[in-house]
């Protein structure tokens, strides 16, 4: 395999890290701070701890048999590829929350509360924890399933918030606590537990697609292209310029970046010319080849 392979494969590995680290945030928050605390939170992990806190059956089966079904919208809206995905998420989902339960059930039959019985502690904790796990999913293209199928199906076609997307069915669900526990303390924690889900969630997936801009005015701007291009992989754009005051003509090299990558492009234009005039500046939004898609 050569070097050009390795290149092209990079993304796809990237992708499946991001998937399989926000797994393992969402289902220790899942298993950990949602469920011992009977915390009901939104899609179909949602309805099947209100199946767990109702019947005692196991939350991870219910998760799983869910989720079979939807599949089917899945395959038709999103794709073989985006199926793969949701299908190794959902299988490591379901495995790691029947794990988990099993080890936190206690001697008599009860779930180990970890943090004793502050159940706004677990709510903060749970809630942060589910809305960056889904984050990082989504951002490697796959779901954690359910209702995030729903979503991600609207979202692939229309700029509509992820977490806003969720909100209006999860609230639904996480309505209907109050049906099974019958505690409004409980509900309330639930409905706050959601919230900082969102809230999470939209942070994480804003914040990885922030992009960035660049003008850079060197005498080295063939150099500095050269490598952004090369060593960056981002595109470079040459304007022609003029100083207004020296009457000189110039160069002006115009990058567009992802905020992640600022530091990099600082050190490359450093290298070769401390001297260079840059300017760096926040973009609203980015769409074409190596950003994001233009949605209808």
């Amino acid at each position: 395999m050569n070097t050009l392979d390795i290149r092209h494969m990079l993304p796809m590995i990237k992708d499946y890290l991001y998937i399989l680290l926000g797994l393992v945030i969402y289902s220790i928050g899942y298993s950990c701070f949602i469920l011992p605390y009977q915390i009901t939170s939104g899609g179909v992990s949602g309805i099947a701890a209100l199946i767990f806190y109702g019947s005692g059956f196991n939350a991870a089966y219910s998760f799983l048999i869910i989720n079979i079904f939807l599949m089917v919208l899945a395959l038709k809206t999103m794709g073989w590829r985006y199926c793969v995905r949701t299908l190794l998420a959902i299988l490591v989902m379901s495995f790691m929350i029947d794990y988990a339960q099993t080890l936190l059930y206690d001697g008599n039959g009860h779930m180990i509360h970890i943090v004793g019985e502050q159940k706004f502690m677990a709510c903060v904790l749970g809630g942060c924890m589910d809305g960056i796990g889904m984050g990082f999913v989504f951002l490697g293209g796959g779901s954690t399933g359910g209702t995030d199928i729903i979503a991600s199906a609207i979202n692939k076609h229309h700029n509509i918030s992820l977490g806003r997307i969720l909100l209006t069915m999860d609230i639904l669900i996480v309505s209907c606590n109050w049906l099974v526990i019958h505690d409004m303390e409980t509900l309330v924690v639930s409905y706050s537990t959601m919230f900082i889900a969102m809230n999470m969630l939209d942070y994480v997936i804003n914040g990885a697609r922030q992009s960035i801009q660049f003008l850079i005015i060197s005498e080295r701007y063939e150099t500095i292209a050269t490598r952004i291009n090369n060593e960056l992989d981002r595109g470079v754009t040459v304007l022609d310029g003029r100083g207004w005051y020296s009457g000189e003509r110039c160069h002006v090299l115009l990058v567009l970046a992802k905020k992640y990558e600022r530091r990099d492009i600082y050190r490359l234009i450093q290298s070769e010319d401390p001297k260079a005039f840059v300017s760096m500046s926040n973009v609203e939004g980015v769409f074409g080849e190596g950003f994001e898609k233009i949605k209808k």
